[in-house]
């Protein structure tokens, strides 16, 4: 019976180790996750100001008036 105890601690300690880095690993992914939400969310606004942007290429500028 000694012997069978002892597996079963052993396991018990194995799933513990186990459930312990799964809730680690969920939590990095939940993290990563809200990061990258807000990345795609910047990566939007920069890319709508660059569509509205005002300045214009070179070949459309008129020069300075004291050209």
């Amino acid at each position: 019976m000694d012997e069978l105890s002892e597996r079963l601690t052993n396991l018990e300690m194995f799933v513990a180790n186990q459930e312990k880095m799964m809730d680690e690993l969920n939590g990095e992914l939940i993290r990563l996750s809200k990061l990258t939400d807000n990345l795609l969310a910047q990566n939007k606004v920069l890319m709508e100001a660059l569509k509205e942007s005002p300045v214009k290429p070179l070949s459309e500028e008129t020069p300075p008036p004291h050209y």
